[in-house]
């Protein structure tokens, strides 16, 4: 009997590791969310003294959004606010700046932006990006980058019952040769309150709504497609809001990117009518976050809609506070007073500083129970 068993152990096939098995599967809709802020002077380099912290050459400015992107990617974050701490010179390069439509690198000149760019183009499905990101400077490096393969990063092959997609000219059907095709006519691309989506598939889809051209959309299938379907047949769908694939389905589709002028800005401009009912700030100097994690199992912690997680730069989350001119006429001093919870992400640590990339893994890490326990469904 022994044996029998034995034998029928070796017949079973072994697991194939050839390619990523950790599919995100969506388990019913998502009423939380979880939002990160950060200064975008960590992309600076600003004083000798603290400089070996900065990421001091370009393809180390993009190599610092990466491994942020990739945070913000493996823990679902649904929103990051780049803030300015004061701490980030800016000066113009070539007398100009970017705002003034310069496509000079802006890593030196405007961190924040520069920081805001790249995340925004790595969170963008990858046959997106030609058509919404123009050539810049700023994306030289961002194809060595790592992928995100998030959710909504869809392969052609993939079937979702929510897809993302850019609007297009309709063009006129001809039928022949390829010459023939290069020469097709473009027509108005909402003629009849309509709008026609790329959205990766070889179907167009048709949408019932007058939506500009160029502009992304979160589309909602009407079923699954015919892969051998021609391309010059339209499928009608529906464009939805970018959170109903999280509300309604629970998947994780992405995060979108936001700039506030301060500290304070943060938390005042946040785009949740309810604002963000739960806040915490990190600092070596607050509580251990395994203190948190402990209050969440012991429902100390309130359940919350909207969570806010800010993390400081080289010189912590004091110097937003005393550069953010709206605080400082209040008479705020310690930013610990903003926040809920003021926690330390890593007690006892063995290195004089922990970057801030490094702490976001940190964070997202530790409060990961609190997130998952306390998160509204």
């Amino acid at each position: 009997m022994k044996r029998k068993r034995e034998a029928v152990a070796t017949h079973q096939d072994p697991p194939n590791t050839s390619k990523p098995t950790a599919v995100f599967e969506a388990s019913g809709g998502r009423a939380y969310t979880v939002s990160v802020a950060l200064p975008g002077s960590i992309i600076s380099k600003y004083g000798k003294s603290i400089s070996i912290l900065s990421a001091v050459t370009p393809e180390l400015k993009s190599l610092l959004a990466g491994q942020i992107a990739r945070a913000l990617a493996v823990f679902c974050v649904d929103e990051i606010v780049i803030f300015d701490d004061g701490q980030g010179k800016q000066r113009r390069v070539d007398g100009r700046s970017f705002q003034n439509g310069s496509d000079e690198f802006t890593g030196y000149s405007d961190p924040n932006y520069f920081l805001m760019h790249l995340l925004s183009y790595l969170e963008t499905p990858p046959f997106l990006r030609k058509q919404l990101f123009p050539m810049h400077a700023d994306l030289k490096h961002a194809g060595s980058l790592p992928s995100l393969d998030m959710p909504h990063h869809l392969r052609s092959d993939e079937w979702c019952m929510y897809r993302e997609g850019i609007t297009v000219e309709q063009v006129a059907a001809e039928q022949g040769s390829k010459k023939k095709r290069k020469e097709q006519s473009k027509i108005e691309s909402n003629p009849d309150g309509r709008s026609f989506v790329d959205v990766g598939l070889q179907q167009r889809i048709s949408v019932p709504a007058a939506i500009p051209p160029k502009t992304r959309v979160t589309i909602k299938m009407p079923g699954p497609t015919n892969p051998s379907a021609d391309r010059d047949t339209f499928l009608v769908a529906s464009a939805v809001a970018p959170s109903e694939p999280r509300e309604q389905a629970g998947y994780y589709w992405g995060y979108s990117v936001r700039a506030s002028s301060s500290l304070s800005a943060v938390i005042t401009e946040c785009t949740y009518p309810s604002g963000y009912d739960l806040t915490i700030g990190t600092s070596e100097r607050g509580q251990p976050v395994s203190e948190l994690s402990g209050l969440s199992q012991q429902d100390d912690i309130p359940e919350f809609t909207h969570m806010l997680i800010v993390f400081g730069g080289v010189a912590g989350l004091e110097v937003a506070v005393k550069a953010d001119d709206e605080l400082q006429k209040m008479g705020v001093e310690q930013p610990r007073d903003l926040f809920d919870y003021w926690v330390n992400l890593c007690p006892g640590q063995g290195s004089r500083t922990v970057r801030t990339e490094e702490a976001v893994w940190l964070g997202l890490m530790g409060l990961r129970e609190v997130v998952l326990r306390k998160g509204k469904t």
